[in-house]
């Protein structure tokens, strides 16, 4: 049994995987010689607006599914799901990868190379999720993103698979047990907790041990305000829900230069942060029936196309705080995007694992806003099983010292010759 595992981690391995060993975490294996290539981002301009107008049809799709958790207020990542997604695509074959690019919009060149381009621009703020006071937000702001897999160890994957995943994502790899719940369970829990400084606790799908795939992505982001808001001018203010109702919540407000745009329906601004990071707010116009939330992915993109670029003016804005989390099952999302393809094909990621279906997908995410900054994370993951997988051994046994043997007749239980080993050379 031994050698037949070494044989199934050597062909899910095969890019000559070296192992970085951790006490707290499960062996993380890399490719050897593979790392994350520099791209030029000049290069990719149309994957990145592409990228950018996708992860607004998934913003938008998100919000429409709502979460659970939230009593109406919605906290989602479509930059999460788009990442998670994207590298679900780079083992996806057949009329699954056709369904993923024409639902998401994906680039028909250069998908990987352009992510790969958004993801080292990300990286530019890359810092620690754990050293960070969120009391009091950093004004060089920390945008922390993981891309993390676990496979099952007992199961052969892609390596070509695996080798995108390191050159464009930089991917590492944890192989582990799924059976083994006591193990996995808390390992994936570890690196969500890791990678979202504790912000979220928990990897979102619930765990199912028959799984051998699990895909993960998170997102930390933390900044203070370019202009932070005064705490003395924060004051309790009416807020009128969309239902008509009149609330009191505690608003900040502020006088500071900001890009604003208004159109059709909406007005917004990109409230800057300290540094290459806005907050962008768009607020719908009212109507008898109270606030008109009918801003869909081609809105946002009109949004988006006015105020990027737009010179800063001098902006009084009032902005309530606000502190939310909400969580979503991502295969209802998928559903109502038309991932019908990806949710049920048992033979379009064979690129990945041989047989594997998606099982589970899940996103938490939170966020908190105060007057010097803002502080949020995401996780999003999807997973998946191998419907080919080899069993699991019920025992073990390894003659690795003298043995007894025999030759038996089946039918009649005689003995028809017997023997021992005692050196096998």
């Amino acid at each position: 049994m031994r050698n037949f595992r070494a044989q199934v981690v050597a062909v899910s391995a095969a890019l000559a995987l070296t192992a970085c060993s951790s006490s707290a975490a499960p062996e993380l294996l890399k490719a050897d010689g593979v790392s994350q290539v520099t791209v030029e981002r000049a290069d990719y301009e149309t994957q990145l607006l592409q990228y950018r107008n996708s992860a607004l049809a998934l913003g938008t799709a998100l919000l429409d599914n709502g979460g659970e958790g939230g009593n109406g207020n919605v906290i989602s990542s479509p930059g999460s799901l788009l990442i998670a997604l994207s590298m679900l695509r780079a083992g996806a074959s057949g009329e699954t990868a056709a369904e993923l690019d024409r639902v998401l919009g994906l680039p028909e060149e250069g998908r990987d190379e352009g992510m790969n381009a958004l993801l080292q621009s990300l990286q530019k703020f890359d810092g620690d999720p754990g050293s960070v006071d969120e009391d009091n937000p950093p004004r060089t702001p920390v945008m922390h993103v993981a891309n993390g897999l676990f496979v099952d160890k007992n199961v052969p994957t892609g390596p070509d698979y695996l080798k995108t995943l390191g050159l464009h994502y930089g991917t590492g790899v944890y192989p582990v047990e799924f059976r083994d719940e006591a193990a996995t369970g808390p390992a994936l829990d570890a690196w969500v907790d890791k990678n979202t400084g504790g912000r979220i606790k928990k990897a979102p799908a619930g765990y199912d041990p028959e799984n051998t795939f699990s895909l993960l992505n998170a997102l930390y982001f933390a900044s203070a305000w370019e202009v932070p808001f005064d705490p003395a001018g924060t004051a309790d203010s009416p807020f009128t829900k969309a239902d008509g109702e009149e609330i009191t919540v505690a608003t900040m407000n502020n006088l500071a230069e900001m890009v604003y745009s208004e159109g059709p329906g909406w007005q917004a601004v990109d409230l800057p942060y300290a540094e290459g990071f806005v907050m962008r707010l768009v607020l719908p116009a009212t109507t008898s029936t109270g606030n008109s939330w009918n801003i869909g992915a081609a809105e946002l993109s009109e949004v988006a196309d006015s105020l990027d670029g737009g010179v800063p003016e001098m902006v009084e804005i009032s902005l309530p705080k606000w502190d939310h989390k909400s969580s979503f099952d991502l295969r209802k999302v998928f559903e109502s995007l038309g991932l019908q393809e990806t949710l049920s094909t048992d033979k379009d990621f064979d690129n990945i694992q041989p047989g594997m279906v998606i099982t589970q997908a899940a996103q938490a995410a939170n966020i908190t806003v105060a007057e010097k900054g803002t502080v949020a994370a995401a996780v999003t993951q999807i997973n998946g099983e191998a419907s080919s997988a080899p069993p699991m051994p019920d025992h073990e046994i390894h003659f690795d010292r003298p043995f007894h043997y025999q030759i038996v007749h089946a039918e009649t239980g005689l003995s028809l010759f017997m023997g021992k080993v005692a050196d096998p050379r």
